[in-house]
């Protein structure tokens, strides 16, 4: 009999999400909207603690798509994405009718490169087109270099839209994830930090922008008795139901997030005699990953040939799931023709890399198999 599956990131449940759905079917609030989805982005709100504005929609791609439609973004325009990047981080601007002009990574967070994006940017503008906004993602819970990203998008008056789907919880010099941009979003898919099943959400600077992004996730209905429509809306707010379970998750929150920063840790112990795997792990800090997933590199030169694909393959022979990092934007066939910028930074980390069991729900018996499969391939 083969053993229990160890997954990469599952949902872990804290226990109070079935009060909050209860109270939801006790008082037949099952159609969308209802008193969880209030109260789960009062909660967001007041975590983020920035003064901002929380709207909860059906997915964090639904939060990128009517960021970008916040932003101004129609067809034609351009909008600089980072490369090293889930699908869903470019997919909506192709949506619009728009066209993506990716950016390489840098080495230290993995994340978009500052001196590339002002390269590209300046680019653009030379062939008369400059960018409508700038995509700027937190790869794994890692934070960007935020002050360098916004002194770039501030010097060329380019919005941020930021992609914080993977780092609730994170921060910045104190600073949550998910504040920083002209517009933010979170995702609450099943794998991450907490879930409600599937759903997102976006975040606002002002009440106005929050109120006009609800509008167009309801259809953009307008104020009539009969159904009215001025504007082409899309069906994106979030149920109550699934509210509800994010209310019992927010409870638990940091809780799992401290779990995912010991599975960091565990990983940091596992290989630190080893020279060739480094994993990934805040710059200084001003750094604070969720750890989201606990991701490495290895160089096999200096790994007596073994590489990460080497690693995942034995890893899947135990019942436990490992993944390679992303595949950059620029190399997905989908995407073969968009421009790109940058070096092969963002290449040789998807050649190179592995994301590790990260959940926050791993026991010691998971870690210990983990560990013997790893001392395995590490031959110690």
């Amino acid at each position: 009999m083969s053993l229990p599956k160890i997954w990469l990131s599952s949902p872990h449940m804290g226990g109070n999400e079935q009060k909050y759905i209860k109270e939801a079917f006790d008082a037949n609030w099952v159609a969308p909207l209802g008193p969880n989805v209030t109260g789960f982005e009062q909660d967001l709100e007041k975590y983020l603690d920035q003064n901002v504005y929380v709207g909860a929609l059906s997915s964090g791609t639904a939060a990128i798509h009517l960021g970008l439609l916040l932003l101004g973004v129609k067809a034609g325009d351009e909008v600089i994405c980072q490369s090293m990047t889930f699908l869903a981080s470019a997919n909506p601007i192709v949506y619009l009718g728009a066209t993506p002009i990716f950016v390489d990574s840098e080495v230290e967070t993995w994340n978009i490169c500052p001196t590339v994006l002002e390269e590209a940017i300046k680019d653009r503008i030379s062939k008369g087109k400059k960018p409508k906004a700038i995509i700027a993602v937190h790869l794994y819970g890692m934070p960007y270099k935020v002050d360098e990203i916004r002194s770039v998008a501030t010097s060329y008056g380019i919005p941020i839209l930021e992609d914080s789907a993977e780092a609730l919880g994170s921060s910045y010099k104190n600073q949550k994830c998910g504040t920083f941009g002209d517009i933010g979003i979170l995702s609450f898919n099943g794998n991450k930090i907490i879930t409600t099943s599937g759903g997102g959400a976006i975040v606002a600077r002002s009440a106005a922008l929050k109120e006009k992004a609800v509008f167009l996730a309801t259809q953009a209905r307008d104020t009539a008795p009969h159904y009215q429509h001025s504007e082409i809306g899309y069906n994106y707010r979030m149920s109550n139901i699934c509210a509800g379970i994010g209310r019992g998750q927010m409870e638990v929150l940091d809780e799992h997030v401290a779990k995912r920063r010991g599975m960091h840790d565990f990983y940091i112990a596992l290989f630190k005699k080893n020279n060739a795997i480094k994993v990934l792990s805040e710059i200084n800090t001003d750094y604070f990953s969720n750890h989201w997933l606990s991701a490495i590199t290895i160089d096999s030169k200096q790994n007596n040939g073994k590489s990460s694909e080497d690693l995942r393959l034995l890893l899947e022979k135990e019942n436990i799931e490992s993944r390679p990092l992303w595949k950059p934007m620029h190399l997905q066939p989908v995407f073969s023709n968009a421009p790109y910028y940058g070096g092969a930074v963002s290449e040789k980390l998807f050649e190179n890399g592995l994301c590790l069991p990260s959940g926050s729900n791993l026991t010691l018996e998971d870690k210990e198999r983990i560990k013997n499969c790893v001392n395995l391939f590490l031959n110690y």
